[in-house]
């Protein structure tokens, strides 16, 4: 009899747009999902994107191997804080290979972490330098670095299932998230909702120091997301955020997980 080709499952294909939903519903843990998420192609116009940026460069580094790959989230598996912002920089992270590192932003963020007392060290170089957290894990809900750092909302969507599972397989500790960003608070209600959280209606308006809280829908324990204007040089540089309402927020964030910060 003819051998009958079977065409490739979503999960095992990277390329497809049904690629995260399939794949992230297999991963049994988080090093499983980061190790996976790697490897998507999902988004044409991202992968694009990311992928040239990293042959053009930037004459500043020229001597570096960009990562030019998804990004996974960073920190521990059990924390009970998450911090969620946007997207990668194109030659932050994509270049890097971690979560805000390689921009001022991320400077900013791992100084912060570090004062606080849940990073080993001030200062995030690249993928496997040593930095370390804990308590504090970092995310986005966009894994590719977009073309003016705004993704559309199809690649959003596309993307969401990497957080969401993220999200479901932290349920046990992961109390509180800060989301960084008007953005980021968007992008994580729907995230929140499926992963198991009730999301109230009307949805929770973002802003600095806003706080809203989600019940689980199996009786466990809740969740609560505090809005962070984003630590992007726009907010920095013109003082919508300083560095101060930066800690005290974090801080706040911290001991609302359970954390006992510095």
């Amino acid at each position: 009899m003819p051998t009958v080709a079977v065409p490739p499952s979503p999960a095992d294909d990277p390329d497809d747009p049904r690629h995260p939903a399939e794949a992230a519903a297999l991963a049994p843990g988080l090093t499983a999902l980061d190790r996976v998420v790697t490897g998507c192609r999902a988004c044409p116009r991202l992968v694009e994107w990311r992928e040239e940026t990293a042959r053009t460069k930037r004459r500043a580094y020229l001597d570096w191997d960009y990562w030019a790959r998804p990004i996974p989230g960073f920190g521990p598996p059990d924390a009970p804080l998450v911090l969620v912002g946007l997207a990668p920089a194109a030659h932050g992270a994509n270049r890097t290979g971690r979560i805000f590192t390689g921009d001022p932003s991320g400077d900013l963020l791992y100084a912060a972490l570090y004062e606080l007392g849940f990073a080993n060290r001030p200062e995030s170089v690249r993928h496997g330098d040593g930095l370390e957290l804990s308590g504090v894990r970092i995310t986005d809900p966009v894994r590719c670095a977009p073309p003016d750092n705004k993704p559309s909302t199809a690649e959003r969507d596309t993307c969401r299932p990497w957080i969401t599972r993220e999200l479901e397989l932290m349920r046990p500790t992961v109390r509180t998230v800060v989301a960084l960003g008007a953005f980021a608070w968007q992008a994580m209600l729907p995230v929140i909702a499926e992963a198991g959280w009730r999301v109230p209606r009307p949805r929770p308006a973002f802003g600095h120091a806003a706080l809203a809280a989600f019940p689980a829908h199996d009786g466990g324990p809740g969740l609560r997301m505090y809005g962070c204007y984003h630590v992007s040089p726009r907010n920095t540089n013109t003082g919508r955020l300083t560095t101060a309402m930066l800690h005290d927020l974090l801080r706040e964030a911290a001991r609302s997980a359970g954390l006992t910060p510095r």
